[in-house]
């Protein structure tokens, strides 16, 4: 078909040569027809070139390019970075600082450390108990009770040594018999005196009443025998006194140095002994102060591996959380990469868009000049045809870009709406076989084909065209009619025509 139409389209084969009844006025797809045509012969001098379909190719090429843009890459990857930095601060925070060895360090330190003091506590508890028993046993609490132990017992044996020596001395046994001689002594010269009535021959020579020498001697013997007998009970209390701190020594000096013999050499032990005491109760005060200092630290140590243990825990809570993030920023800088290699795919794709829209710019402007110049052709074209076809009735006509017709008059353009439906056929006539003219220049020139194309003209106006056909078209013209108007017209006319009928 396109060897046979010469090239034409069929859009440019229904708007131009082919001219059916009613129909020749020329479609809108006809515009777009005619300024390919132009714009391809002004540019390539190649009319097979087809701009709108090149621009149509561009701008299916730039929306394919615009779907494979990714459009949230730049703010997404601007996020992303954000997210990255946040990240990498907080990964950075001394929260995050790997201190379990240290801690674990501290914490082993702290167990070995307690198991060793542990075991000295153990060592000087023990010592401390036996020591404890031992001053127990002996019912001593501290060195003050050892002291005033010692104390007791070196006055009891200072007030032994005493009571024997007062014990020992013969003026107490003299002063325990004498008065009781001298008791015996006055009652017996009393009773002398009153037996032997000496008392009457004394009292006489003495002047003094003969009772008072017999009374007066029973007395002064009770008052000796009163003295005797107080001495007496002073030596036998003192020998009480003397057998019960005699006693007490012994006992005493039986329990801590196991001999009860009472003497100077035994008080010395007994005093070494209790200094050995004192040394023993220095020794475990000493360890019990030891013990609970021990006590005391091996608490301290006791808690610094708790808190160890909940540093270790939280830090290996954080070590877990640092694990998670640095996965995570992995993740985003992975992601930013990609995002990254969309960006610069963007940016290749906007280039190409870019390139696409500097193309599409420059056939706008392209097209703004082939509109110019499709005007001037066309309008130069369809006014000589005009005249022709009308007889000099209308001698130009301004067609625009979208083919719409004014006829020229010399006061104004009047729209093609407002002539006679015989004039306007005419008009669209004129602008068909100016358009053919155009797509056919220079090259082989189809038929033009009327199928009762002159229903509408009257004989005046049907004999002027046929007249003007005949005249101006070079090419064969095919008239299809129903009608033998034509036919009279052209023989009456002598216009040379072969004549079919079917």
């Amino acid at each position: 078909m396109d060897q046979l139409l010469c090239g034409l389209s069929e859009t440019a084969y229904n708007n131009t040569i082919s001219i059916g009844q009613l129909k020749s006025a020329t479609d809108s797809s006809m515009v777009t027809e005619l300024k390919n045509y132009i714009a391809n012969m002004n540019t390539s001098g190649n009319m097979a070139l087809n701009i709108t379909k090149a621009t149509e190719y561009l701008k299916k090429q730039k929306k394919a390019l615009e779907a494979q843009l990714t459009p949230q890459a730049a703010k997404s990857y601007t996020t992303l970075l954000g997210e990255i930095k946040a990240l990498e601060r907080e990964i950075a925070s001394p929260e995050y600082e790997n201190q379990l060895p240290a801690y674990q360090k501290q914490r082993t330190d702290a167990r070995t450390l307690s198991q060793q003091k542990q075991s000295e506590k153990e060592l000087l508890l023990e010592k401390a108990v036996k020591g404890r028993q031992v001053l127990d046993q002996n019912q001593f609490s501290n060195q003050q009770s050892i002291d005033d132990y010692n104390a007791q017992t070196q006055d009891l044996y200072n007030e032994y040594l005493d009571l024997e020596r007062a014990a020992g001395k013969k003026s107490r046994k003299v002063m325990t018999v004498l008065p009781l001689i001298l008791c015996i002594l006055g009652l017996g010269v009393s009773g002398y005196l009153l037996l032997s009535g000496a008392a009457a021959d004394l009292s006489a020579s003495l002047g003094v009443p003969p009772v008072l020498l017999p009374v007066g001697s029973a007395g002064l013997g009770l008052v000796f025998g009163l003295i005797g007998a107080l001495t007496a009970l002073g030596t036998r209390r003192l020998k009480k006194e003397l057998s019960l701190g005699s006693q007490a020594l012994q006992e005493t000096f039986r329990r801590h140095l196991g001999d009860s013999a009472i003497s100077e050499e035994a008080m010395n032990a007994f005093t070494a002994r209790m200094n050995d005491f004192k040394r023993l109760c220095t020794a475990t005060e000493t360890s019990e102060a030891a013990v609970q200092t021990l006590t005391r630290e091996i608490a301290a140590l006791q808690q610094t591996q708790t808190d160890c243990n909940e540093i270790i825990e939280k830090q290996q809570k954080n070590q877990w959380e640092l694990e998670k993030k640095l996965e995570l920023l992995a993740n985003y800088k992975t992601q930013a990469e990609g995002l990254k290699n969309s960006l610069a795919e963007n940016e290749r794709i906007s280039q190409e868009i870019m390139a696409i829209d500097l193309a599409q710019d420059t056939m706008t402007e392209l097209s703004t000049s082939i509109r110019d110049s499709f005007g001037l052709h066309l309008n130069k074209t369809a006014s000589d045809l005009i005249k022709g076809i009308t007889g000099g009735i209308y001698t130009s006509m301004s067609i625009d870009e979208n083919l719409n017709v004014f006829m020229n008059t010399p006061t104004k353009l009047v729209p093609i709406d407002q002539v006679s439906s015989g004039t306007m056929d005419q008009i669209y006539l004129a602008l068909r076989l100016a358009a053919a003219k155009l797509i056919q220049d220079g090259k082989q020139e189809m038929p033009l084909i009327f199928d009762d194309s002159f229903v509408l003209y009257d004989d005046e106006r049907l004999r002027t065209a046929l007249k003007w056909l005949a005249a101006s078209c070079k090419g064969q013209v095919l008239l299809f009619t129903c009608h033998q108007r034509e036919a009279q017209m052209l023989t009456a006319n002598q216009m040379v025509y072969n004549y079919i009928e079917l």
